[in-house]
């Protein structure tokens, strides 16, 4: 359902985009965190640590895709705005046919050198193997991320946050159920995890797909649109590259990160995984307000309706707030039940480490939250370079504390380094 951002309550418009969004990326998350969950039951702290090293690498690679989708989201929030279906679908076109043929050819490389970039990452020894084997496997998903966050980004570009989430349901309940009959029944260990992983994401991209074709005419391409739009590329790259690589900064800081965490050892490997998971279920109803943000105010700069947009960003602004008091004390109080669920038993040393990162944690997720309300607002206006150098000065001063802190102070220093 189109949703037209450019008249009415702006409070109702964006609670009503952001809450689903907000599910529909948490479910999204349930990809990574189920396998984390079901492996660390099911085989052990090995496994846990081998998806703990994968995870933010292909974070780097999931968070590009779903940056170059949200800059690509804003420019046709501006084409919806200013009710320009034509070149809202040459635009649909030149996103999917260039995007598809980029991020195959990005998959075959990292296929080919994943070897290397584990040995960068120092990958301990004992997990090598099952690491390499878990990386292979789901780099075959990659396209299928791409191709559903474009169509998602696309539908949420007017309006509509409710269908994407419905798919993502759906694709999120099968990985639970692939997970537990590759991994506890048929005992495939993590290669089970990223089979029911590429699956769930086929099927999920597949479901966008075809919803699209039958239900959203104005996004029914015709043959001569389903190619790349010169005089629109030069504008979708900048607004792609600049939103992808301020997501790809964030999370090549993370993997840095982890690059300092995997020395201290398989159990400390294997919290960081944990509560990298938990991190990312606080963070994103976060980055879901500030995307609320973006969309409302991009729609509303087509509409050519400043004023609208001013007063979008205290509403906002008070959301962040408002969210990051529940889930601090949400983290807080339930810290050591939120890591039991990562470990084979409650008093396996992983749950104490991950306890330890936590209560630090819970008092610090209002920075991120203020952070997202305003690059949300401030990419709306198309100011994607301000997004990109704020997030860059940021990972510096962190990978630059991580390298003094974590091998000081462990897992506390990688939440100090925050």
């Amino acid at each position: 359902m189109k949703h037209d951002m450019t008249e009415g309550p702006i409070s109702q418009h964006l609670v009503r985009f952001a809450v689903p969004l907000i599910l529909g990326n948490m479910f999204q998350l349930t990809y990574n965190a189920v396998d984390s969950i079901v492996v660390g039951r099911f085989v052990g702290n090995h496994a846990q640590a081998a998806i703990g090293i994968c995870n933010p690498f292909m974070n780097v690679l999931t968070f590009f895709i779903v940056g170059v989708c949200n800059g690509i989201s804003v420019l046709m929030s501006e084409f919806y705005g200013a009710k320009d279906e034509k070149t809202l679908r040459r635009e649909m076109g030149t996103s999917l046919v260039f995007g598809m043929g980029f991020f195959l050819a990005l998959a075959l490389c990292i296929w080919i050198l994943v070897n290397p970039i584990l040995t960068v990452l120092s990958t301990p020894e004992e997990v090598f193997s099952m690491t390499a084997g878990y990386l292979r496997i789901v780099l075959i998903g990659l396209i299928f991320t791409y191709i559903y966050n474009l169509y998602a980004s696309t539908l949420r570009s007017m309006g509509d946050a409710k269908t994407p989430l419905y798919f993502l349901i759906f694709s999120s309940v099968l990985n639970i159920a692939l997970d537990l009959i590759f991994v506890a029944g048929m005992k495939m260990q993590v290669y089970g995890a990223a089979v029911a992983t590429v699956i769930s994401q086929f099927l999920s991209s597949m479901l966008c797909v075809f919803y699209v074709r039958r239900n959203v005419p104005v996004l029914r391409l015709t043959r001569d649109e389903r190619q790349i739009d010169r005089s629109l590329l030069g504008r979708t790259i900048h607004y792609s590259w600049a939103t992808g690589m301020q997501k790809i900064t964030l999370n090549v800081g993370k993997l840095l990160v982890q690059a300092f965490i995997n020395p201290l050892g398989v159990d400390i490997i294997a919290a960081f995984n944990a509560v990298n998971r938990i991190d990312d279920f606080v963070f994103q109803p976060e980055q879901s307000i500030g995307a609320a943000m973006t969309t409302f105010a991009a729609q509303n700069r087509g509409a050519k309706k400043n004023d609208r947009i001013q007063k979008s960003f205290h509403i906002g602004m008070m959301m962040e707030v408002v969210y990051w008091v529940f889930i601090g004390t949400v983290v807080l109080v339930s810290s050591r039940t939120l890591m039991s669920w990562f470990a084979p038993t409650p008093d396996n040393i992983m749950v104490d480490l991950g306890v330890s990162y936590l209560h630090i944690m819970a008092f610090l997720y209002l920075m991120p939250g203020l952070t997202n309300g305003l690059q949300g607002y401030v990419r709306g206006w198309g100011q994607m370079n301000v997004c990109l150098i704020s997030t860059f000065v940021q990972i510096v001063g962190r990978v630059a504390a991580a390298a003094v802190l974590i091998p000081r102070f462990g897992m506390q220093g990688a939440a100090y380094c925050c």
